[in-house]
């Protein structure tokens, strides 16, 4: 039998120490307006930027007690999860899943990365679902056998998983100034081995690559009326930045929505939650029910359900803080000419409008050390249209089919260099920064044309720039 480790008594002991410090607390009136985007960074861990565990780093400033969480919140995120009552891992995987640890699809908490190929298996890489319409709270309404995930993974000898998808491309030629070529790959999603019924020709698909989780809890911390603030003056620029607004499960209503390629979930904490019960089959306070829809509970009911919940609220928490404290990385090559060259056409190219380069934290009890900061995420949490080119034709809350939230560029100079997975945009169709930009349209039209028409020394220094963060 598997023994399974408890971190109750050490996750309390930390929980008790840490209400205490937020006790005493005193917390700043912040402004919250954005700020200069030249002010110093401050929210680096101290680490060289060339590091393996350049990802994997806490804020500098934590207290001992925050750093005894964090540690046991790294733990939980490299956790294996089997199926009971198998050897290897806690107990408490599926009954269906894509993976078995955070890890599989965030190593080194960075990226996912797209099939490589046509025919090859989802890795770090899923497949929404939903069918026309919205649940009772706004939200992307689930297919009635399959859910809001395709599962490729099930339990074998009890429940066969749902299905498999991979991807074909194709490929076309985009000719930038002075002859230079880029080729761009758009994906086509085929989903096959369907074991539970056909997917109705009316069903939503979305492809998805994991996003690197570094840096929550400083996007957390930004005040919603910062976000309406760039969104108001978005509009006065001829941009549509709008904001999500999605259900948060604690509180119970709608909130604003920060995380996720549509800006589709509110917090740390219910990501976290949604992750584990949609990827790996694990049950938490948030979703104490395991992750089977009506037509499939007969066959999962084969499969024993070990704790109510099978993730612990002590080890969760420490899971969920572990996420808020991990440290984007620093910049590098700041005072580099060409560098300084490329953040200037960044800006004149208008990319900043919506990946705003500054933004001020607010007060933010789970880690009141970082209110007042300054930090350089270079988003807007905003939603935009992209154009027909990236649309997935699948809604998300307030999301369209064609809306993506700008998605932080803190770390993508690292991205290849961490995990080895340097693929872009929302289901990794891009290979390069160049694709990336390439594949802009809609509201980002303008930078995608003002970059094919720089000269090839200006799109060097500009993507000399993105490398830096």
């Amino acid at each position: 039998m598997n023994v399974q480790r408890s971190l109750k008594p050490a996750c309390a002991a930390v929980a008790r120490t840490l209400c205490a410090l937020a006790a005493v607390a005193a917390l700043a009136t912040l402004s919250l307006g954005a700020a200069d985007h030249r002010a110093p960074a401050t929210t680096s861990g101290g680490l060289g930027a060339s590091e393996p565990d350049a990802f994997v780093r806490p804020l500098s400033d934590l207290t001992e007690a925050q750093r005894a969480l964090f540690e046991l919140g790294r733990a939980e995120f490299g956790q294996r999860w089997v199926v009971p009552f198998h050897i290897g891992g806690e107990w408490g995987r599926g009954p269906f899943s894509n993976a078995e640890a955070c890890t599989d699809c965030h190593a080194g908490t960075g990226r996912g990365r797209a099939p490589e190929r046509a025919g090859m298996p989802m890795q770090s890489w899923l497949v929404r679902l939903s069918i026309p319409g919205t649940d009772p709270h706004g939200g992307p309404l689930p297919h009635p056998v399959y859910g809001l995930q395709l599962q490729a993974i099930g339990v074998l000898g009890k429940v066969p998983e749902e299905g498999h998808a991979h991807v074909d491309y194709d490929e076309r030629a985009v000719r930038l100034s002075e002859g230079e070529t880029v080729w761009l790959r758009k994906p086509r999603l085929q989903v096959g081995g369907l074991r539970y019924g056909p997917l109705e020709q009316a069903t939503l698909t979305s492809a998805r690559v994991a996003p690197p989780v570094f840096g929550l809890g400083l996007l957390e911390s930004v005040p919603e009326a910062v976000v309406l603030e760039l969104a108001a003056g978005q509009r006065e620029a001829g941009f549509e930045g709008r904001p999500n607004y999605v259900r948060d499960l604690e509180q119970d209503r709608s909130v604003l929505g920060r995380f996720g390629h549509k800006a589709n979930q509110p917090s740390a904490a219910q990501q976290a939650a949604t992750a584990l019960i949609e990827d790996i089959g694990v049950t938490s306070r948030f979703f104490p029910v395991e992750n089977c829809t009506q037509a499939q509970r007969p066959m999962c009911a084969a499969v024993p359900s070990v704790g109510s919940p099978e993730i612990p609220d002590a080890r969760f928490d420490a899971l969920v803080f572990y996420l808020r404290a991990l440290a984007p990385p620093p910049r590098r090559d700041r005072d580099d000419p060409v560098v300084l060259r490329g953040e200037r056409l960044f800006e004149q190219a208008r990319c900043a409008v919506c990946h705003v380069p500054a933004l001020k934290t607010g007060t933010y009890p789970p880690l009141p050390q970082i209110a007042g900061r300054v930090i350089h995420p270079y988003t807007d949490l905003l939603l935009h249209d992209m154009g027909e080119g990236l649309a997935d034709g699948r809604p998300d809350y307030r999301a369209g089919p064609r809306d993506w939230r700008t998605p932080p560029l803190w770390g993508i100079g690292l991205a290849g260099k961490i995990n080895g997975n340097a693929t872009y945009l929302h289901d990794g169709r891009a290979r390069s920064l160049s694709e990336a930009i390439l594949w802009h349209g809609g509201e980002a039209r303008v930078s995608r044309d003002a970059f094919v028409a720089m000269q090839r020394q200006e799109r060097e220094a500009l993507l000399a720039f993105l490398r830096s963060l």
